[in-house]
């Protein structure tokens, strides 16, 4: 006998709204006493991992050019020598000083996001080439129904940039330049830009 299940209709699909701070980064969102006031990724490093100490941060820039308030930005690297922290890793034992993820909120006013990492080492692709180092990103945020994934690669790192296979592999080279982070006062900033003309180049993984 067929049953009709009208009462468990597939429900709305819903892009991030406020609950995605809620569950992900309660201290932030004003939650006490959950991970001892720390969130989940916001701390990277500590006094022993190895590799030069680097400060990153940028903004979630929509089309109208216009910071993003209320994104969730998430970071996946590898360690200083090219290992991640990962039940995967295969090629050796990663920093054990050195987590490989974080996670930010932007700031409610200025929508910033900020990382305190370290310069990743280079990765083998999975056909041995060897890519330029560089940092993996997710955002989230309201209005968006899947998370974005994009990279970023370091402008002190010309050589292996133009050999990193990932890079050369875009159909549209011009639009490498959005993936490429600028330098001002000793941090890494890196904008990402959601629309326009200078929309970031998005990877579908």
């Amino acid at each position: 006998m067929v049953q009709h299940l009208n009462r468990l209709r597939e429900s709305a699909s819903q892009t991030a709204g406020p609950y995605v701070h809620i569950g992900c980064v309660p201290s932030f969102a004003g939650l006490k006493g959950m991970y001892n006031g720390v969130d989940l990724g916001r701390t990277m490093v500590n006094d022993k991992t190895a590799g030069r100490r680097i400060s990153l941060r940028g903004r979630v820039i929509d089309g109208a050019g216009s910071a993003l308030r209320d994104a969730l930005v998430e970071i996946w690297q590898a360690d200083h020598f090219g290992l991640y922290n990962s039940p995967s890793e295969t090629r050796g034992a990663p920093d054990p000083n050195f987590s490989g993820w974080g996670r930010c909120a932007t700031d409610a006013n200025t929508g910033e996001f900020r990382f305190e990492t370290i310069k990743p080492g280079r990765v083998p692709r999975f056909d041995g080439r060897l890519q330029a180092p560089y940092i993996h990103f997710w955002i989230a945020a309201r209005g968006i129904n899947l998370g974005l994934h994009t990279r970023m690669y370091f402008p002190d790192e010309i050589e292996s940039n133009d050999e990193d296979p990932v890079i050369l592999g875009l159909e549209h080279r011009h639009r490498a330049k959005t993936l490429i982070a600028s330098l001002e006062n000793g941090d890494y900033v890196f904008n990402i830009r959601l629309q326009g003309e200078a929309e970031t180049v998005f990877f579908d993984v």
